[in-house]
């Protein structure tokens, strides 16, 4: 077999070409590249795709989910000290705003066959440290029973957030992922779903969150609130119209996209719906073949409707079977990487700040038997056919 070079990120947008030469147009007619219009109109129309009445742009997925949760502690919806589940397979800043922001994060184990938790984990994990929320990871376009979930997180009073950062597009139930809690954070990161090089967005529609996202986005500040809103902060705290603009209601940050992030979104959400085809499409190409190889777990994708897979996941039975094809593909040129960040408490940062002994079964077991390999939606035929002669 010869060598062929598959990169997990191929390309920087989809179209590439086209969408550099739209790009430097946009920058050389525009008299403001700060936030602005274009950025307003895509979080319109990112919050209209999934029927949501509400978006907030940042400048990465990493600071939606540290603007959301910051927002939370704003209204009171969570306060410092509560325990917070978050998945036992996520990425590092799914978890680190909880610890920078005085929460304690609660890790919980996932299923092997879907990567994800399950509403018996959740139960069990719950049952033991009483939990305020639950920041479940929708993980590589992937979930568990979502809709068991949801009943038992408002049974228990238990506040559900998504990060979808991984799975834009999957639907479960007849429900895009994303849309099963009181938020969620996406990530448009290069390689993502949708790319703007570097961005994220918070979605929700409550009203009062929104308002608490726009104020700790830029600050504390009002500005970026609707008129009326404003002038209700500004009489409540009695502040001289002179000094309005430079006032700080609340903590905040400095989080804001730039008129290109508002303009990439906007160009690449034109081809989201082919974009999330051609990943289904190669999704199922692999899997049919990946069945065939009794060395490979089976994955369990029986409760999604559309699988918007962000890479191909491979967890082995045993460790030789995972070195084996691990070699395999890197000596073919595959680019490949562990599943997301693996198991969360193996990492240093979280055993630095948290020093509670979890047993985490499942997590661990793919951790160290797992990897996932690039399914990217303008992959060509003969890397897809290279690909699944590495899964024989």
């Amino acid at each position: 077999m010869h060598k062929m070079k598959i990169k997990l990120i191929k390309s920087t947008f989809y179209k590439e070409k086209e969408t550099k030469k739209e790009l430097t147009e946009f920058i050389t007619r525009s008299s403001k590249l700060s936030m602005g219009d274009e950025c307003i109109k895509f979080e319109n129309r990112f919050a209209k795709l999934h029927n949501y009445k509400f978006g907030v742009l940042v400048n990465s997925g990493s600071s939606a989910n540290l603007l959301l949760i910051q927002a939370l502690l704003i209204l009171g919806k969570l306060k410092k000290g509560d325990k917070v589940g978050v998945s036992a397979l996520t990425w590092s800043t799914n978890v680190m705003p909880l610890i920078q922001l005085g929460l304690v994060p609660i890790p919980i184990d996932v299923e092997k066959n879907s990567l994800n938790v399950n509403v018996k984990n959740l139960a069990i994990s719950h049952k033991e440290d009483k939990l305020k929320a639950f920041f479940i990871t929708n993980l590589l376009g992937f979930c568990s029973n979502l809709s068991e979930i949801v009943k038992y997180c408002k049974s228990e009073n238990i506040l559900l957030m998504e990060d979808n950062c991984e799975s834009l597009g999957s639907m479960h139930s007849n429900k895009l992922l994303g849309t099963f809690g009181i938020a969620s954070t996406s990530s448009f990161f290069v390689g993502h779903h949708l790319s703007t090089i570097e961005g994220g967005m918070v979605i929700t529609n409550d009203e009062y969150l929104n308002d608490a996202l726009l104020i700790a986005r830029a600050h504390g500040w009002s500005r970026n609130l609707k008129s009326n809103k404003q002038d209700v902060l500004k009489n409540k705290n009695k502040i001289d119209d002179f000094y309005d603009k430079y006032t700080f209601y609340d903590l905040g940050f400095n989080l804001r996209p730039t008129e290109i992030t508002g303009y990439l979104g906007n160009n690449q959400i034109n081809y989201l719906d082919k974009m999330i085809s051609e990943r289904e499409k190669n999704f199922k190409l692999f899997n049919k073949h990946a069945k065939l190889n009794p060395k490979f777990m089976q994955l369990d994708i029986m409760n999604l409707d559309i699988i918007s897979n962000f890479a191909f996941p491979l967890v082995f039975n045993n460790r030789d079977d995972y070195f084996e094809y691990r070699n395999k593909f890197m000596e073919n040129g595959v680019e490949i990487r562990p599943i997301v960040s693996g198991n969360i408490i193996e990492q240093p940062f979280f055993n630095k700040y948290s020093n509670r002994v979890y047993k985490l079964k499942n997590a661990t077991f793919i951790h160290e038997n797992g990897f996932y390999f690039p399914n990217n939606p303008d992959l060509t035929s003969e890397e897809k056919e290279f690909l699944i002669d590495l899964l024989k």
